[in-house]
């Protein structure tokens, strides 16, 4: 990971300040160790430090137990996520983990569904804008809606739904250059936003941030709740989720969660 190197005609205003971060290895991937505000503030320092230059946006991920069991099974997943300039923790257990045993412990969770407003909250100050691309088409206009009430001076430079063919995807990209949005929300969904990102990223270069959300719109939107903030805080969001997902999330967790364990356990520092 780390700030992508020069390609003839690129421009730098200055050296990128969160490829520097610390981080520290928690089943096999490199977690920046960071708080909330300093994450949202590093997204607002480097979209307006990309602003006018031709550089590849800083690509920032996240990381749960679900996608550390996908990169402990598959190599191919490990090596996506492992692209990125910046891997932030969005699972409690792998915070607790870290507390624990780890010699330098990662002590913040870095919830998409919680950055993401505080970066709105910067970012209206700021003049920075948002791009959405993901969900269903309710979905990703409910969000944007939901998003403009809450911080009426946020701008959006666009939006886009994520139900579209790899033959689209060339038009997909037309748009969001075209929009020249500052912070690219990307919800796919994992590995499929990781691998758009990096079939794409160097035709994104009018954009100053990427960042990977998952199932972020569903939240914004107002389509799927979060879980009491107690469970949020033992790390049982997952457990809150399963009951209201039930065929969906069960055999997930009962597969994925001990494979995490046993990656975290084995892959950590």
């Amino acid at each position: 990971m780390g700030k992508p190197s020069l390609h003839p005609g690129d421009v730098y205003a200055q050296e990128s300040t969160m490829g520097h971060w610390p981080t520290t290895l928690l089943g096999g991937l490199p977690v920046v160790r960071c708080s909330m505000d300093e994450a949202a503030q590093g997204f607002i320092d480097e979209a307006l430090l990309h602003r006018g230059s031709s550089a590849k946006p800083f690509y920032s991920t996240s990381a749960n137990g679900q996608v550390i069991a996908m990169c402990a099974k598959k190599a191919d997943f490990q090596e996506l996520m492992l692209e990125a300039d910046q891997i932030h923790a969005d699972g409690m257990p792998m915070i607790m983990y870290s507390r624990m045993f780890s010699s330098h412990p990662v002590t913040e969770r870095i919830a998409t569904t919680d950055l993401v407003h505080s970066v709105a909250v910067k970012a209206e100050r700021a003049g920075v804008s948002f791009y959405f691309l993901g969900g269903t088409e309710e979905v990703n206009a409910k969000a944007v809606a939901a998003m403009r009430t809450r911080y009426p001076n946020l701008t959006f430079a666009g939006r886009r739904n994520g139900y579209f063919k790899r033959g689209e995807e060339d038009a997909v990209i037309a748009d969001i250059q075209a929009s020249k949005p500052d912070i690219l929300w990307i919800g796919l969904g994992f590995p499929l936003e990781q691998a758009f990102v990096s079939r794409n990223i160097d035709r994104l270069r009018s954009v100053g941030v990427i960042k990977t959300s998952g199932g972020l719109f569903d939240f914004v939107s107002g389509k799927n709740a979060r879980a009491p903030l107690w469970m949020q805080r033992y790390g049982l969001e997952w457990a809150y989720r399963m009951y209201n997902e039930p065929r969906r999330l069960t055999m997930r967790y009962l597969l994925s969660n001990p494979a995490a364990i046993r990656a975290l356990f084995t892959h950590s520092n």
